[in-house]
């Protein structure tokens, strides 16, 4: 029997979106092949605790009532020591050490600041083990909006007029702030620069609003992102990497339609509120679906990503509009990016496949 390839699941974080990335995790516990791998489930308790979790999909469960988290049990998982090695260790409640392992990749399924952010990323380029997704660099870019904007400009791509305000700028004059961006057509979108899904986001349909809408976003992130409202239907694709340095490819698109509620909030997203379907594949003509999916692999190089993203869309009377890019999108059972992979033909279980052979190609 081929010997299994050890996968490190590491999920939770520090940021608001915590119970997102346990739940992704309940998905992807769920769909690993247990006969290719063997999984160490590291968690990361909100402050930051690395820990040795429960091998247990049902444990994160997205519910409504009671959303998932990272409890600290006690345990502290380290890292390598050096380059030199591979090897995890796990030191119990007692204090007792014992020893993990060597690790072949780890798969860091964490959203917003603390994870997707570069961070972790960057901490595993230090001790040198392989890891699922977009580097330092494209993780960073994916996670700031505004660069993210200013680099899809740079290359071409179309995007929604926006200014950047910082908590300085907005303490030491509102008045000049509104007065800057008053040049933007309502409604506009008020969002942490450094945050997703849908956190610390509000729609403001008037400027009576606009001093609520910043310290919600605020809350979040000092850097705030204003952007005006796109009309047009919102439409999102996957992109993957592929092996031997072919071409990234991209899903057929899905659509979040409107149905009910504002914008296509926190609770639409993962708490399947009513007001939202989502639809996949999207009802886009052959020419329409082969322009996105072109610009949503331009816009995955653009930026430097690598093994997978998610890129979202306004489909305009005058063309498509990226409104963002997702360097680790959700996998939960209603998340979008698996759905349209699926779509495409390829599986849940084939997807981490991908995911883990990108990760472990020289």
């Amino acid at each position: 029997m081929a010997e299994k390839t050890v996968v490190v699941l590491l999920f939770g974080g520090r940021s608001s979106e915590h119970s997102i990335s346990c739940a992704t995790a309940g998905g992807v516990l769920r769909a690993i092949d247990r006969s290719r791998y063997e999984v160490i489930p590291v968690g990361i308790t909100a402050s930051g605790a690395f820990i040795l979790e429960d091998d247990d999909a049902t444990k994160f469960t997205l519910d409504r009532a009671k959303l998932p988290t990272v409890e600290d049990n006690g345990t502290r998982v380290h890292w390598p020591e050096s380059t030199a090695t591979r090897e995890l260790t796990v030191r119990d409640a007692r204090g007792q050490t014992r020893s993990l392992g060597a690790v072949d990749v780890v798969f860091p399924i964490l959203h917003g600041p603390f994870g997707e952010d570069g961070t972790v990323q960057g901490l595993l380029e230090l001790v040198g083990l392989p890891y699922v997704g977009s580097g330092v660099l494209a993780s960073s870019l994916g996670m700031d909006k505004h660069f993210t904007k200013t680099v899809l400009v740079q290359a071409g791509i179309a995007v929604a007029p926006w200014h950047t305000i910082s908590a300085r700028e907005w303490l030491r004059s509102p008045v000049a702030v509104l007065e800057a961006v008053s040049d933007l057509a309502l409604p506009v979108f008020v969002k942490p620069a450094r945050a997703g899904s849908s956190v610390g986001v509000s729609k403001v349909k008037s400027w009576d609003a606009f001093s609520d809408a910043m310290r919600v976003a605020l809350a979040e992130d000092d850097r705030v992102l204003i952007e005006e409202g796109i009309v047009g239907r919102e439409v999102e694709c996957g992109v993957l990497g592929s092996l031997d340095g072919a071409a990234p490819r991209a899903s057929v698109a899905g659509e979040v339609v409107m149905t009910g509620r504002e914008f296509y909030d926190f609770d639409a997203k993962y708490l399947d509120a009513p007001g939202i379907d989502l639809v996949c594949p999207a009802d886009l003509g052959a020419d329409e679906l082969a322009e996105m999916q072109e610009l949503a692999v331009r816009a995955f190089t653009a930026i430097g990503c690598a093994g997978l993203a998610r890129v979202d869309f306004f489909l305009t009377p005058t063309g498509f509009v990226v409104n963002e890019i997702n360097t680790m999108p959700g996998f939960t059972p209603i998340s979008m990016f698996p759905a349209c992979w699926i779509a495409s033909g390829i599986s849940y279980p084939q997807i981490i496949d991908e995911l883990i052979a990108l990760a472990l190609e020289p």
